[in-house]
């Protein structure tokens, strides 16, 4: 009895190895009959070559659709009298509309006023335009601005480190 213990068990070893075997086999033998069908046959790309002859279609339409606003009368609101004009014709009234008006003189660049550094330490320049409404223009004396009292005593951290602005005619100078 013990020679068909040992027996048994050398086949049951065994076994395992030849179903693993044949496990691979099969799948190398549906790998063949895949290649076998799939591979010679030619891979078409119809879906692509479809769209691509969709997409030519509608950039034909696109541009046609275009040209003909661009070269034709048409109405775009007739409610409100809002017509469609050819581009050409368009450009020989806008040419003839600008021939007969003339050319104005430009005349002399407002350059900003200038305002002068208050008595204060390093103190920075107001521009006329940032008083408030009800203040008197910046030529007239103000007693809100002549008095030492109100101004401040130095300016901000941020006025102190930012350079001059070139819109100013003259730097700010400082004591």
């Amino acid at each position: 009895m013990a020679g068909t213990e040992s027996l048994r068990q050398v086949a049951q070893a065994r076994a395992p190895l030849s179903t693993w075997f044949g496990i691979v086999l099969l799948f190398a033998l549906f790998g063949v009959i895949v290649l076998a069908i799939i591979g010679p046959s030619p891979r078409s790309s119809d879906y692509e070559e479809t769209r691509a002859k969709k997409r030519v279609e509608n950039l034909k339409t696109l541009r046609e659709e275009a040209d003909k606003a661009l070269t034709t009368y048409g109405w775009i609101d007739k409610n409100k009298g809002v017509a469609r004009v050819p581009i050409e014709r368009a450009m020989e009234l806008t040419v003839a509309d600008l021939a007969k008006q003339k050319p104005a003189p430009a005349g002399p660049i407002a350059t900003p006023p200038e305002t002068q550094a208050t008595a204060g330490a390093g103190a920075s320049p107001v521009p006329a335009s940032s008083a408030p409404v009800g203040s008197p223009p910046s030529g007239g004396a103000s007693p809100a601005a002549s008095s030492p009292a109100q101004a401040p005593a130095s300016p901000s951290p941020a006025a102190q480190s930012s350079p001059p602005s070139p819109a100013s005619p003259s730097p700010a100078k400082s004591p």
